[in-house]
């Protein structure tokens, strides 16, 4: 057995379903070297603090979370470290505290879980303050390129694709078009796999421009062939005809993607007086237990983050490609956006059944 290493391990970014799996694995791996792993709460801000705020885990600790979702060590998705809010509304750089932080924790080595843009300000910090970093990737977008599976998506599409199957029966029941706004912050994965697999009638995604005409016609269409019912889902990142986001601000000014879904609505009623209903998934989509690929996917990835440590492989992520674990630079991972390819395969599926899905 080599020698012991002293391991931090950090969600950051947005939660999602798997992030535990991940913990747990990890521990698992890392405990089986004799090593010590410490869990960092709350991203960065727990590496700002002072003293630092983590939790040394033990296999018991996490035995249990394989099938929770969320994640155990908190995370945030705001507060860029390098311009960081401050109470009197300036803007600081705190990156030196968090590279301070890890150093006084004594730790051999970081393990981030995060996005693209946690990974990107985390590999920043590491390049910085000398961090041996290795990432896993995580969204529920899974817009990451070099991955073909972010730990977190395959359960997004699975509840989406549970709404589209609850919807059908009260759409048909009151011969409703009904609208499923799903998740989306500029790519349409999920809105297309889970039109796919729960029967949407139409998919609309960010990548592929849509007529409201040819929508209508489509409704219009299966109404004249007997079928007295629409399913829709759309993407909260899709524009309206104008070209216009549609965002929600809240008291605070701060705005997100939200609202497509009525704009449709509105559009469809208006154009041809069909009775249309919205149900905006939301948050639901990040949470509850991880589906079984997301753990499989969550718990390859975690040992395989260990392995890399062990062979001092750093600033390295890990991927799923081919069903295996790959490495590959961070810099080459997070430079890949992955947008829906009007050319992928599940594209031309979705048309071959007869979906509308833009021009």
């Amino acid at each position: 057995m080599g020698k012991s290493k002293r391991i931090g391990i950090l969600t950051s970014g947005g939660d999602c379903s798997g992030l535990n799996a991940v913990i747990r694995a990890v521990v698992h791996c890392a405990s089986g070297k004799g090593w010590e792993v410490l869990g960092i709460r709350q991203a960065t801000l727990g590496l700002m603090a002072q003293p630092p705020q983590v939790t040394k885990l033990e296999i018991e600790q996490v035995d249990p979370l394989l099938t929770s979702g969320g994640t155990m060590l908190g995370t945030t998705n705001k507060g860029d470290p390098f311009a960081f809010p401050m109470p009197d509304g300036s803007f600081c750089d705190r990156s030196s505290e968090i590279i301070a932080g890890y150093h006084q924790l004594g730790l051999d080595a970081l393990i981030g879980i995060g996005g693209d843009g946690s990974l990107a300000i985390l590999r920043r910090l590491a390049q910085q303050g000398g961090i041996n970093l290795v990432g896993i990737p995580k969204t529920i977008d899974n817009d990451i390129g070099i991955t073909e599976h972010a730990i977190g998506f395959d359960t997004a599409v699975n509840i989406a694709t549970e709404a589209l199957d609850k919807l059908h029966f009260t759409a048909a029941s009151h011969s409703r078009v009904m609208i499923l706004e799903v998740m989306g912050r500029d790519a349409g994965h999920i809105a297309l796999a889970a039109g796919i697999a729960g029967g949407a009638d139409v998919i609309l995604i960010p990548e592929i421009l849509y007529s409201m005409d040819d929508i209508c016609y489509h409704i219009k269409n299966r109404q004249e062939d007997g079928k007295n019912y629409c399913l829709v889902i759309v993407s909260e990142a899709v524009r309206t005809q104008e070209g216009e986001t549609r965002t929600l601000t809240n008291r605070l000014g701060q705005s997100r993607y939200g609202g497509i879904g009525e704009y449709l609505a509105d559009q469809i009623s208006d154009r041809i007086g069909a009775e249309t209903r919205v149900t905006v998934l939301g948050h639901i989509q990040r949470g509850g237990t991880a589906s079984p690929l997301d753990r499989l996917v969550a718990s390859a990835f975690g040992v395989a983050a260990v392995n890399l440590i062990e062979e001092g492989k750093y600033d390295h992520m890990v991927a799923w490609q081919n069903r295996q674990v790959i490495t590959v630079p961070i810099e080459e991972a997070i430079a890949q956006y992955k947008a829906v390819n009007p050319e992928d395969t599940l594209v031309q599926t979705a048309r071959g059944l007869g979906i509308y899905l833009g021009e």
